[in-house]
């Protein structure tokens, strides 16, 4: 997004005038990435180009930014440490696109999280409003996944998802059992099946499989709410801006 200068500056609330901040500008007290620049009509993009007036860093009010990542496995939905990064772990947040200020990036947290080996459907954004409607559970909000195991599934295991398996969490250290809520499950191939969950506890999808014997060796998050990674066109590692869309309606969850 390019704005003209003084627009910009007209929208930080620094100035009480627009003619103040258009003399600003010709007294060279305002530089745009680190040069000054005279020109009030000089078009820039505010998100990658820093704007400081008299040495201090300008911003616009505070617009939120959320994407669709297409989450390739191998990495954390967390922010890492040196000594993590040490060890060959990686962040989500290397995948952020270019186009987006540091300060953009640093704002930014993942929406629920996927384990490091589950792929699909990553919902970033620095909006609080975003992140409690999809992931407060009082909500419910759909959310589904593939799933391979190494064994064939059988009726009977469909079943036990669909009436609720326990499980067991681990919280502060602490070890409880927990019932899940019935869950959508239906069989696409002898190994593979879909299933829709309206909860989202750790490791939930494998905690559920494991209960009944089973090892998941794939995982893949496909749709939250009523979009659909498939309807994207996203390739694998790649993100989608929906900042300045109405990201709740998209999934169907404006209420």
């Amino acid at each position: 997004m390019k704005l003209r200068l003084h627009q910009f500056l007209s929208q930080t609330g620094v100035f009480g005038s627009k003619r103040a901040a258009k003399e600003a500008v010709w007294a060279g007290e305002v530089t745009v990435n680190g040069s000054v620049t005279k020109d009030i009509s000089f078009q820039f993009n505010p998100r990658t180009k820093p704007v400081t007036y008299r040495g201090n860093l300008l911003h616009l009010p505070e617009e939120h930014v959320t994407l669709i990542l297409n989450k390739p496995p191998g990495y954390l939905c967390s922010r890492l440490n040196k000594h993590e990064r040490s060890l060959g772990k990686t962040p989500v947040f290397d995948l952020l696109p270019d186009h987006l200020s540091q300060r953009d990036k640093d704002r930014m947290v993942t929406v629920g999280r996927l384990d490091e080996a589950t792929t699909g459907m990553l919902v970033l954004t620095t909006d609080g409003r975003v992140v409690s409607r999809i992931t407060d559970p009082h909500h419910h909000v759909p959310k589904v996944y593939l799933v391979r195991t190494a064994e064939p599934l059988g009726e009977d295991d469909l079943g036990a998802l669909r009436n609720g398996v326990e499980i067991e969490l681990e919280v502060n250290g602490e070890v409880s059992t927990h019932r899940t809520q019935p869950a959508e499950a239906h069989q696409l191939a002898e190994c593979d099946a879909q299933i829709t969950l309206h909860e989202g506890k750790k490791r939930q999808v494998r905690r559920m499989f494991s209960s009944l014997g089973h090892k998941v060796i794939d995982l893949h998050r496909t749709a939250i709410g009523d979009l659909w990674l498939e309807d994207l066109g996203l390739r694998e590692g790649d993100c989608l801006d929906l900042s300045g869309m109405n990201v709740l309606a998209l999934m169907g969850l404006n209420d």
